[in-house]
């Protein structure tokens, strides 16, 4: 009788360590359901399911100016304004591109700000099949976080096997530091291009 309990706790001890072992290696449903990434590099289009994109420019800077109803808005933060200037397009029919993410060298995501209220040029971004649409993509991001960064973009915040435009970031220029080569004291959301430039 003894060796048969034994035996029982043997098994059921085999049964615990192996079920946990299951749990903790197993896929999670967040990573079963994610959004399907398609790489791309900075001026390049990358197609994803319903829309197309082209990364054209990342200013970075300490200040970030707005205009609103009228009114000049100076936004500071900790970290640096890094202000994505991309190229949007739909593939077949009208859609809508709603999602932005900064995603840092560590993993550390950092959604578009919500800082700068309604703007038409920021997201969602209504596109069409053929007619190219400028959109405007701002982050708050740790300068430490620049250097082997990527442009996450989609259709929508939560969209289950979707497509994912994963843009790399390597075009941007940095110093020995990690920190952009060029960070302006100031950047005017609503001033216009200079000739020239995108």
């Amino acid at each position: 009788m003894r060796v048969r309990a034994i035996g029982n706790l043997a098994i059921l001890a085999a049964t615990v360590a192996l079920s946990y072992g299951m749990q903790v290696t197993k896929p999670h449903y967040a990573d079963l359901t994610a959004p399907v990434p398609i790489d791309g590099a900075m001026h390049d289009w990358v197609r994803a399911r319903s829309f197309d994109v082209r990364l054209d420019k990342i200013v970075f800077a300490h200040t970030l100016k707005s205009d609103r109803f009228g009114t000049s808005k100076i936004l500071t933060t900790s970290g640096v304004w890094a202000v994505v200037t991309t190229s949007l397009t739909a593939t077949s029919t009208s859609t809508t591109v709603a999602d932005g993410i900064w995603q840092g060298p560590t993993g550390l995501r950092y959604r578009v700000t919500e800082r700068l209220g309604y703007r038409s040029d920021l997201p969602p971004h209504d596109v069409d099949p053929g007619l190219e649409k400028r959109g405007l993509y701002v982050f708050e991001v740790p300068a430490d976080q620049i250097r082997g960064a990527s442009l996450l973009i989609a259709a929508r915040r939560f969209a289950p096997l979707d497509a994912q435009a994963r843009i790399r970031l390597d075009a941007v220029p940095v110093g020995a530091d990690g920190q952009p080569a060029d960070i302006l004291p100031e950047y005017d959301l609503d001033a216009p291009p200079a000739p020239g430039k995108t």
